[in-house]
């Protein structure tokens, strides 16, 4: 079961830990389990996971999570609590403004680059490119057979990242295809809930834990067969 309150997403985080993961990247629920950017929601979110871990805690600020840039901006100058970092998907409308506010706050930004969409033109061509943590290029080609070959694609109009350091990961039947490339590469690279629900050989995952240590041992294969 995906998790959505606070305590399941705090317990879903220490999970992960424990199997390796050294940050974390969760997405805030409302009430009725949707993506929200409500001060009390992220505030409860991060408290409850900060109880039970001590890694770097990241959040979403997609626009599903709140539609009209201005007031995902005016979300984000409301925080309670602070994340350590949070992932703006530059091709979304108010992505500059998002970032802005961010960094205003103190808060790391982890720019979204997604395949398929102008995000990396975009970033390349803002004057935020140069602050931001990370680059988190997000290959959305759900296709196994073809996910690589996108995630390259993506990475060549990434090219440098502005010299911040890439966070290259998948989706779906991409997820696992485009982890091993990072591990090639020797980028790094997440795996979650979010991304998969399955284990590299189709098996349904019961939970992030088991995602990670299943990621670790992908990584640690593909490093080796480079």
């Amino acid at each position: 079961m995906v998790p959505l309150s606070p305590g399941a997403l705090a317990e879903a985080a220490e999970a992960a830990v424990a199997a390796g993961a050294s940050d974390v990247h969760v997405h805030p629920k409302s009430p009725c389990g949707q993506d929200t950017l409500s001060p009390r929601s992220v505030a409860a979110t991060l408290d409850a996971i900060r109880a039970r871990v001590a890694v770097p805690v990241g959040v979403t600020t997609g626009a599903w999570a709140e539609p009209d840039p201005v007031a995902r901006v005016a979300r984000i100058r409301s925080w309670t609590a602070l994340p350590d970092h949070a992932s703006v998907n530059w091709h979304e409308e108010g992505a500059e403004e998002v970032a802005a506010a961010l960094l205003d706050r103190g808060v790391g930004v982890e720019a979204g680059l997604w395949s398929g969409t102008d995000g990396a033109e975009r970033f390349a061509a803002s004057p935020l490119a140069g602050k931001v943590l990370r680059v988190l290029a997000e290959v959305t080609d759900p296709d196994p057979d073809t996910a690589e070959a996108s995630a390259r694609t993506l990475l060549r109009s990434i090219g440098d990242a502005r010299g911040r350091p890439v966070l290259l990961h998948g989706e779906e039947g991409g997820s696992w295809p485009a982890l091993r490339l990072a591990a090639r590469l020797g980028l790094a690279t997440r795996i979650g809930l979010e991304d998969t629900l399955l284990l590299p050989g189709g098996e349904r995952a019961g939970g992030n834990g088991q995602l990670v240590a299943a990621a670790f041992s992908q990584y640690v294969s593909a490093q080796r067969s480079s």
